[in-house]
């Protein structure tokens, strides 16, 4: 692409992710090597290169999360995985592991007799062969520690500045900037100051003896007769979200738009969202949801809108291709 490039460029691409790198490839102008997931019956897999990578910089492109698919984030993971050892085998230069949904993130501290599912991840991942790991907005940047940066360095992009400009846009910004817990509140302050917005936080009480079960949540600032952006990086149940909502509500919130970075949106989430969707219809308030297409979600209803992170990535992809600084990209100073 330029002089500075490590090597020859090329794209390949798991199953779930070949629309991404399509994208992708079509505005760097470098095709998707062919390749195929292969599948047994027995539930196993492997992953084929279809053409010769030899002293290539290769970007392997994965959705962990595909909901159109019967395969599980664990099968996704491991075949990604597939796909590095046998690039790696097949002599390429480097690789680097786009995961745009990094699975475990949320799983990185530990209680009596569990294990910390980052650490196991990043230890497969490393094993495996990448030199790097792309991945956006990941639960906690401390994962990274988990990571020998001699064997593989993590690049945790940010959205806020793409992702900011896209939400005023759509007129999904309103008065206040607030996140759903005490611990998204720098996340929060972020957009707070690119979108020049007021800060407000919620601090939820979780019900530990039941899985996904958010009890209450407490406004920690001013809403009402405000429009709020709640904005986090992860929706999963939309437990938290529910509750929330119903948090600024309750304090003259007039209407709420929620951002993620990753709508996961296990059940029961969709019928708790539609719910939240038609209280705000009797309320006569707003109400919005918006993701970013690091899950895909087809056919969502008219009250959800996608953001799509490919042009985000090209630039990330074309910025590590030729040495160049990712954090001049996302507003800040090069380190």
């Amino acid at each position: 692409m330029v002089d500075s490039a490590r090597a020859p460029l090329r794209l390949i691409a798991c199953q779930p992710a070949q629309r991404l790198a399509r994208d992708i490839g079509g505005a760097l102008g470098v095709p998707v090597t062919p390749t195929e997931d292969v599948w047994f019956a027995s539930g196993e897999g492997k992953h084929v290169a279809g053409d010769n990578v030899r002293g290539h910089d290769v970007y392997v492109f994965q959705r962990p999360i595909d909901v159109v698919s019967e395969r599980s984030v664990y099968d996704n993971f491991l075949m990604s995985l597939h796909a590095v050892d046998a690039l790696k085998l097949a002599d390429a230069e480097r690789v680097t592991l786009v995961l745009p949904y990094l699975p475990g993130s949320r799983q990185d501290k530990r209680t009596l007799r569990e294990g910390i599912s980052t650490g196991l991840f990043a230890r497969m991942i490393e094993a495996s062969g990448v030199s790097m790991v792309i991945t956006v907005e990941p639960h906690n940047q401390a994962l990274v520690a988990g990571y020998d940066p001699r064997k593989c360095v993590v690049e945790c992009v940010s959205i806020v500045r793409a992702y900011a400009p896209f939400l005023v846009a759509k007129g999904l910004v309103g008065d206040v900037v607030a996140s759903p817990d005490v611990g998204g509140l720098e996340n929060a302050r972020a957009y707070a100051k690119v979108l020049n917005r007021d800060l407000a936080a919620l601090s939820k009480e979780r019900d530990y003896s039941q899985t996904s079960v958010v009890m209450r949540s407490t406004v920690l600032g001013n809403v009402k007769d405000r429009d709020v952006l709640l904005v986090d990086d992860i929706v999963d149940t939309a437990g938290s979200v529910v509750s929330a909502v119903h948090a600024l509500w309750e304090q003259g919130a007039r209407g709420v738009v929620v951002a993620c970075a990753h709508p996961v949106m296990s059940a029961p989430a969709w019928d708790r969202l539609g719910a939240l969707a038609d209280e705000a219809t009797e309320r006569g308030v707003r109400f919005a949801v918006c993701g970013t297409n690091s899950v895909v979600h087809p056919d969502p209803p008219s009250w959800y809108h996608s953001f799509d992170i490919a042009p985000l990535l090209t630039e990330v992809v074309r910025r590590v291709h030729t040495r160049g600084s990712v954090r001049t990209l996302e507003g800040r100073e090069a380190q």
